[in-house]
């Protein structure tokens, strides 16, 4: 036992360091989100989202919302679709395609640069999000339309408040938002501590490890693709910087594992979320999920078929080490 207490001991020093290296990220985003918001430039930047939403058998101000969760957040989406709802007959085939979309690309400012400190090319983050959230979309659009499945009209599960426009709410809200990120990294961190001390974390990997590599995925990036997955790019952000840092994991499989999570990560929370809103597991879950896979399945084996140089110059930047610094 004397060394799981001496790994513990340092928990509280790891979640700090972890945290501001996430932080120093979030903040200055969430300050420019906030003044795009208050200029009312969402609204501009949603205009010529209104044809590609009707590609996917949605009405064009739907992409006020998607607007609102590719540059802000889930929630702040989630209050422009009820605002919006009302003035719309949509099914629940219409809701579980936003939704879905929503959950594929959301959050991009914050999220793409979690996933440039980590060392991945912000570009092809950038279209591979919004890219197969229009394929997945458009697909799901035409599976809904032909089998005439979730032709009902859609309800909500729950009608989320919208929070005071005060500047000084929104201030104490983003602190509040920042201690609970810190308060999940420093039990993430334990719990980690803890599953390795216990052998725990050896069973998750020999378990999710004929997945991952099927997909591709080696084995030294498994802890961190399970808690992408399951936790989110926003929470766990500060681990997979860490982990970059670290050396222990190879650029391709951080490549690789960011990726799959940019397409399908907070499996959980944000799932409920959406789902609250009407929509339907089919797409949420399934069809993010299968498409993430064979994405990855795809990505990984042309991947290794092009000359490392090209790699790091179009799609991995390699970073330092906590070795090499």
């Amino acid at each position: 036992m004397p060394q799981i207490i001496i790994e513990l001991k340092k928990v509280p020093a790891q979640a700090i360091q972890v945290s501001f290296s996430l932080f120093k990220i979030m903040i200055p985003i969430i300050l420019g989100v906030k003044l795009f918001q208050e200029l009312g430039l969402i609204k501009h930047m949603a205009m010529p989202l209104s044809p590609i939403m009707n590609l996917m058998g949605l009405p064009g101000e739907m992409g006020l919302v998607w607007a609102t969760a590719m540059i802000n957040n889930i929630y702040g989406a989630m209050i422009v679709f009820v605002s919006l709802s009302p003035q719309f007959s949509l099914t629940t085939a219409q809701v579980t395609i936003l939704g879905t979309i929503i959950l594929i690309a959301h959050s991009l400012p914050i999220e793409l640069e979690i996933a440039r400190k980590s060392g991945n090319r912000v570009l092809f983050q950038w279209f591979m999000r919004i890219g197969s959230a229009l394929i997945v979309g458009i697909l799901l659009h035409h599976i809904y339309d032909l089998s005439g499945w979730l032709k009902t009209p859609n309800h909500l599960l729950w009608v989320p408040e919208a929070a005071p426009q005060n500047l000084l709410f929104w201030g104490v809200d983003q602190l509040q938002n920042l201690g609970l990120i810190f308060a999940i990294i420093f039990g993430l961190i334990t719990l980690m501590k803890i599953l390795d001390f216990l052998k725990i974390t050896e069973i998750f990997i020999r378990i999710f490890n004929p997945l991952l590599r099927l997909l591709g995925i080696g084995p030294a990036a498994a802890p961190l693709t399970i808690i992408g997955m399951v936790m989110g790019l926003a929470y766990g952000g500060g681990l997979i910087i860490h982990e970059a840092r670290s050396g222990k994991v190879e650029n391709r499989d951080i490549f690789f594992a960011v990726s799959f999570m940019g397409l399908a990560h907070s499996l959980f929370e944000d799932t409920l979320l959406m789902m609250v809103l009407g929509a339907h597991l089919s797409g949420l879950i399934w069809a993010r999920v299968i498409y993430a896979m064979i994405f990855i399945f795809v990505l990984v084996r042309v991947v290794n078929r092009i000359p490392v140089s090209v790699f790091e110059k179009y799609l991995f930047r390699p970073i330092p080490t906590e070795v090499d610094s």
